[in-house]
């Protein structure tokens, strides 16, 4: 997507950069907002004696602040659906390069040739949303499974980012991350935690969504006679290893996630965080140069060139 941004080499970082400090001043200002706010009555037994299903908007209505909780319970449906609008962009970014990849029908790699975009993608990303909403008994299950799931899929930012530095070391990038080799390793155990936060049963439920994708990867393989098939499993081998490992974990880790406590916290925490540092070493030296990097690096020869 960072095609499509004028000048990017200073509006990616400062894109990022705004987000993160807009996000994190509002969910600061909100956390203090809401603990300022308890009435020292209703802490009689602690944080925990608290019951609130939606946490805000009780607590307005707990203050007599009614017209704050209708405005609160209205969010909750417009924020959603912004994040909604957001995620439309990257998800059929996803079927369209999928389908650039033979993974997924031609029709889906069209892009409307006004706005660059790949309506087709959007349009069967939108017929999926509403079929995953159909499916799942609650909004906050579906919320849930969600998140973990695109916890997962950050799982290879690092991993892509640092392999790519190492077999592009020679390409022309406008855009130079200078602490990527603490960053990468510590996003990653970070993403891991947090997907073991997500508690069993969840975790497992993610992973098995995720493996229903398998037969029609292996129907588009089967399609291409399996040319590649065995080379992109080996580079992929440690994801699939990193998947087993977290849903053990997750099924034997500490009681406050719901594990059976055979490995008792935080000693869970431990196993998890150096384990996925091992896993990151070995999804890094997985790598392999595929035609795909060899296109983008005879393009970015070319861009180098036309600069020059």
């Amino acid at each position: 997507m960072g095609s499509e941004i004028e000048n990017p080499k200073k509006n990616i970082e400062r894109g990022m950069f705004l987000s993160l400090l807009i996000s994190g001043a509002i969910y600061v200002v909100l956390q203090s907002t809401f603990i300022t706010s308890m009435p020292a009555s209703a802490l009689v037994h602690g944080w925990h004696g608290l019951n609130f299903n939606s946490p805000f908007a009780d607590l307005a209505i707990l203050l007599g602040i009614h017209w704050l909780s209708v405005l609160l319970y209205m969010d909750a449906f417009v924020s959603p659906f912004g994040t909604g609008v957001s995620f439309v962009a990257s998800t059929a970014r996803a079927l369209y390069a999928m389908a650039g990849n033979h993974h997924l029908p031609k029709a889906l790699a069209r892009l409307n040739l006004k706005y660059g975009t790949p309506r087709i993608a959007m349009v069967v990303s939108a017929v999926l949303s509403m079929v995953m909403v159909s499916i799942f008994r609650s909004w906050s299950l579906l919320a849930t499974v969600l998140s973990t799931a695109t916890l997962i899929a950050y799982l290879t930012g690092p991993v892509t980012a640092v392999s790519l530095r190492h077999i592009g070391s020679r390409l022309i990038r406008p855009i130079r991350l200078k602490h990527l080799g603490f960053m990468a390793p510590f996003s990653f155990i970070l993403a891991s935690l947090a997907i073991y936060w997500a508690k069993w049963p969840t975790t497992i439920e993610v992973i098995v969504i995720i493996l229903l994708g398998l037969p029609i990867y292996f129907f588009y393989e089967w399609k291409l006679h399996f040319k590649e098939t065995k080379k992109a499993f080996g580079a992929s081998l440690w994801l699939v290893t990193y998947l087993i490992f977290i849903s053990i974990m997750s099924y034997i880790g500490g009681q406050p996630f719901n594990g059976l406590n055979w490995i008792h916290y935080p000693w869970d925490q431990l196993i998890i965080a150096i384990a996925s540092y091992g896993f990151y070493r070995w999804g890094v030296r997985s790598a392999i140069v595929t035609a795909d990097f060899k296109a983008a690096e005879k393009l970015n020869q070319k861009a180098d060139q036309q600069l020059n």
